[in-house]
């Protein structure tokens, strides 16, 4: 294999995009306000697809455009449509699942590279041999794969051109490749139309048809259980395990988390990746990189399917919420040379007395003490209590924009 492997990062909105770039993938995936799979994202507008794409390329990275619903006959002449909008927008791929989609994007657009989505379902190397002869040009595998079965799809198909890219970290479906209905059966929201309810999340309990109110105890909790709750999938501390199956992306999952999420999980993949670069055979898992991913919103963690069948010990029967140990509280803007001030938008409250983490890119920590805080008319502040609010803090050396300040919480699981 030849060249670095990519970091492939979600982009849920425009500024998601930039700090995703900014902090280290290679490309982006995002998607338009229809035909996404991930409606509750904000998405791109067609305006935002355009700057998007210029910022990134701008800065050395690719974008690719999802297109993955599982569309009904109802809905081909609006996707014909939207691909004409598309067509003006320079995207470096397109992902889907669908083949009539697939038939589609080829007419429109003869020589778009084709990514076939995760929710294809391809776990062998002669479904593989399939896509390809229809101008598949990468294929995001089945999360149901372990490591030796992804090495011996990428060795089976050497010779075709043809590359694939998988998942390493996310929240995972209890599903099979990510095609759920239950969902749409609890909520009526179709998944596989970009509007999941995230019903496996939800507890539940278990009764039988003919014995109404006494619940079967599926785990020793007589609150019941979340059956169907997966942990997240962390695969940090073995990037050098997922390289060497031969595959050509590592993807992190997450269009609907947050800009501190992007940032954060982006900038510990790129150092794991660069480390295995740069170290060779002396390459060594950082303790601090897991550590940082843990810095992020999070369920807790396992290594899905790639190094066996997932069991019980990679499902949460008695919670759902998410681990949140940092709240992300400021983003940097600006920075003034004369006055040795930082001008902050705020992102959530802080005040005069604590002592933040400073997080950019290029992976490096400091601490900041708000010795001082203004306003922008240079008026103190005990605080910064408004959303958004722009403040100015003295700092000892200079900031970059897009630099990220971030609180440990006191409570640490919400």
């Amino acid at each position: 294999m030849t060249g670095k492997i990519e970091l492939l990062a979600p982009a849920g909105d425009l500024e998601k995009l930039k700090f995703a770039v900014l902090y280290g993938a290679d490309a982006v995936y995002l998607g338009g306000q229809i035909f996404g799979l991930r409606a509750a994202s904000r998405n791109f507008t067609h305006e935002e697809m355009l700057e998007g794409v210029a910022f990134a390329h701008d800065h050395g990275a690719k974008v690719y455009v999802t297109l993955n619903i599982i569309p009904h006959n109802e809905d081909i002449e609006a996707l014909e449509g939207y691909l004409d909008l598309l067509g003006t927008v320079p995207f470096d791929g397109v992902i889907l699942s669908d083949p009539g989609t697939l038939l589609l994007v080829r007419e429109h657009f003869p020589g778009m590279e084709i990514h076939l989505s995760t929710q294809a379902n391809n776990t062998n190397y002669m479904s593989a041999k399939f896509w390809a002869t229809q101008g598949v040009r990468r294929i995001v595998l089945a999360r149901e794969l372990s490591l030796e079965e992804i090495t011996q799809i990428t060795n089976r198909t050497r010779d075709l051109d043809l590359t694939y890219e998988v998942f390493v970290h996310g929240a995972m479906c209890i599903a099979y490749s990510g095609r759920c209905l239950l969902s749409n059966y609890m909520s009526h929201r179709d998944a596989n139309m970009g509007d999941c309810a995230q019903s496996c999340r939800w507890q539940y309990r278990l009764v039988e048809e003919k014995r109404p109110g006494e619940y079967y105890p599926v785990v020793e909790d007589d609150k019941g259980t979340y059956i169907f709750n997966s942990k997240d999938l962390c695969m940090i501390n073995h990037v050098k395990a997922v390289i060497e199956t031969g595959v050509r992306s590592l993807k992190i999952e997450g269009r609907n988390k947050s800009l501190y999420y992007v940032a954060n999980i982006v900038r510990a993949y790129r150092r794991a990746i660069d480390a295995y670069y740069e170290q060779g055979e002396d390459y060594r898992v950082d303790p601090k990189w897991f550590e940082e991913v843990q810095k992020a919103s999070h369920r807790h963690f396992t290594t899905g399917f790639y190094f066996h069948r997932p069991d019980k010990e990679d499902q949460l029967y008695s919670r759902s919420a998410y681990i949140r140990e940092y709240d992300f509280v400021g983003l940097v803007l600006d920075y003034d040379p004369l006055t040795k001030l930082a001008t902050v938008e705020q992102r959530n409250k802080f005040s005069v007395g604590e002592t933040l983490e400073v997080m950019g890119p290029g992976f490096f920590e400091d601490l900041l003490e708000v010795r001082a805080l203004f306003a922008q008319d240079l008026t103190p502040l005990l605080t910064a209590p408004h959303a958004k609010q722009l403040v100015k803090i003295p700092v000892k050396s200079p900031l970059a924009p897009y630099t990220i300040l971030r609180r440990k919480r006191e409570v640490q699981h919400g």
